[in-house]
């Protein structure tokens, strides 16, 4: 159980995705949590404790989670300064693209960790690289693995590996969206009703994906047991070959890397 206070800048899709799972989880308790957002969702608990302004937040919170766009980190970054006035705090900023050095740079020596969560962290099933700067004592990294742990899973990583994972973890969601919207419009157009495409074309990837951590057997082995010689699986897997699936996948999430390279060199 976390004991520590801790406050959200921002409490928009993914800083809402990390509340809802450590709720969920009992991981702590609902006085324990602080928010600030200049616009609250409706989906925000109506009984968390909402902050009047960021100083208010920060003096009341011992890790404040950084869960803002980019583009507005460095107005927010100037008001969290003002408040901690003598770097006490611990900061987990899951912005992409914002280097640990640049929040350096503005805030000072504080204690910071830097994350790439995802969305399904809100279920119970996030995955969440975490790059922790080498100030930070052994419970402060203590609380950054009970949040994410209990909402999902987590990998420690160098910074420098934070722009590769993110088009795996951090977007990877929105690709594989994608990839049950096509299974379901197939089925939707052999004659399945939408729900129940949606429905059967979910449980199958979240299955796939539970036997790759499960088993440890190797997904190329795993894709070769359900194509039968002369089948109708391997009918299908080659189509894919021959339109390119996996070389699309590929240069997808390497136009993702290079994005956020370019976001943290500007």
């Amino acid at each position: 159980m976390i004991e520590k206070k801790i406050g959200f800048i921002g409490v928009g899709n993914m800083g809402l995705s990390i509340l809802l799972g450590m709720l969920k989880s009992e991981v702590i308790s609902k006085h324990n949590l602080f928010v600030y957002d200049i616009k609250y969702s409706s989906d925000v608990p109506s009984d968390i404790l909402k902050a009047e302004n960021i100083k208010e937040l920060v003096e009341k919170s011992d890790v404040i989670i950084l869960a803002v766009k980019p583009n507005m980190f460095s107005k927010i970054l100037n008001e969290v300064k003002g408040a901690d006035k003598y770097n006490v705090k611990s900061y987990i900023s899951i912005a992409a693209g914002i280097t640990t050095d640049y929040i350096k740079e503005i805030l000072g020596d504080v204690k910071i960790t830097r994350v790439m969560p995802n969305l399904a962290l809100s279920v119970g099933e996030g995955m969440t690289v975490v790059c922790p700067y080498e100030n930070i004592a052994n419970d402060e990294l203590d609380v950054v693995e009970q949040i994410f742990n209990s909402c999902g899973k987590m990998k420690i990583l160098p910074e420098s590996y934070i722009n590769k994972a993110i088009a795996i973890n951090g977007s990877a969601p929105a690709y594989v969206f994608m990839f049950i919207e096509a299974l379901a419009d197939a089925g939707v157009k052999n004659g399945l009703t939408r729900d129940d495409a949606y429905f059967i074309a979910a449980q199958t990837v979240l299955g796939s994906a539970k036997m790759v951590l499960e088993t440890g057997i190797n997904p190329a082995h795993l894709k070769d047991m359900v194509c039968s010689p002369a089948g109708t699986t391997i009918e299908a897997v080659i189509e894919l070959e021959n339109k390119g699936f996996r070389n699309a996948v590929i240069s997808a999430v390497q136009k993702c890397t290079e994005k956020a390279e370019k976001m943290s060199k500007n």
